[in-house]
């Protein structure tokens, strides 16, 4: 199925497919918001039948965007979005913690019949607008399969320490809140979507919490229309090696009470270190599919497209 490209300038990147050129995602890398950290995002997602499986801006959470690449604690600095977590007082407004990922140019946007690429460079910034980070990012969507019902979204980031000391990943958890260990790449779920189905490879539904696994579904049923989704989340093997300092293996922190969301954490138990001039860099797939897959269906499907 052919997919084809639009390119508003300053705003948004939308890839469709087919001949009435569905919307599958839109890329928007406008600035938002300072107090929910700008940063770009991916919304909506929708399967090959049109089917939003993003939610933006919820009103309990207004910094959740799609799916997005996000620092929830950053060297003391908060480019999550939001109130930021304190040990002792929980979460508290502080809008001096409140950091930012800014568009600075792209270096590919294209597409062709089979797949649509959008590599770009950002800078990360903590709330004073100092230079603390440069990141590389590509986001690719293939696998386009009727058949299946399904499309997949490869998303890369190479981000590099600019500071002259360490930067310092972390998460609720680490900073003292029990099963809290959002960070890194996150996705934020319809609402329809609470009290979905998730499962790994090892474990069918119950408390995923915390979990490693290569991989992690979550299936919800739409409001408005009848049906379900799947999506699929992978980390790349390599994301669990950190260059010279061994492993950090990453841990899934996952929701669907009180609403859904997926994160293949960074530093859910113990802080990810990148000292300067390093780069950290880390590579998911997202494969996104209409119906209530199953483990077995999910485990078939990664088979035939190995990382």
């Amino acid at each position: 199925m052919t997919l084809s490209l639009t390119h508003t300038h300053g705003d948004r990147i939308t890839v469709s497919h087919g001949p009435q050129e569905a919307e599958l995602l839109s890329y928007v890398y406008r600035p938002e918001a300072a107090w929910e950290a700008p940063k770009p995002y991916l919304h909506p997602l929708r399967t090959l039948s049109g089917a939003a499986v993003t939610d933006y801006r919820p009103n309990d959470h207004r910094w959740h965007k799609g799916l997005q690449l996000t620092a929830s604690h950053l060297s003391g600095q908060n480019l999550w979005g939001g109130n930021t977590y304190v040990h002792g007082q929980g979460y508290v407004a502080l809008p001096e913690r409140i950091g930012s990922m800014a568009h600075t140019a792209f270096d590919e946007v294209s597409v062709r019949p089979d797949r649509a690429v959008i590599a770009e460079r950002l800078t990360w910034h903590p709330y004073d607008g100092e230079l603390w980070a440069d990141e590389e990012r590509r986001i690719e969507v293939a696998d386009v399969d009727t058949g299946s019902g399904s499309w997949s979204l490869t998303w890369t980031s190479s981000v590099t320490n600019r500071r002259e000391e360490p930067l310092s990943f972390g998460s609720p958890t680490t900073h003292g809140r029990p099963a809290a260990g959002y960070t890194g790449l996150f996705w934020r779920g319809p609402r329809a979507f609470r009290d979905g189905r998730i499962f790994t490879a090892g474990q069918d539904d119950g408390d995923l919490m915390g979990v490693q696994s290569p991989w992690l579904a979550y299936s919800g049923e739409h409001d408005e229309r009848d049906g379900h989704a799947t999506l699929v989340f992978e980390h790349a093997p390599a994301n669990d090696h950190l260059g010279e300092k061994g492993t950090h293996p990453a841990h899934w922190f996952v929701r669907n009470d009180p609403f859904a969301a997926v994160a293949p954490s960074w530093a859910f138990h113990e802080e990810l270190v990148l000292s300067p001039g390093d780069t950290l860099t880390r590579a998911y797939r997202v494969h996104i599919a209409d119906g209530a897959w199953d483990q077995e269906r999910v485990s078939a499907h990664l088979e035939a497209r190995p990382w």
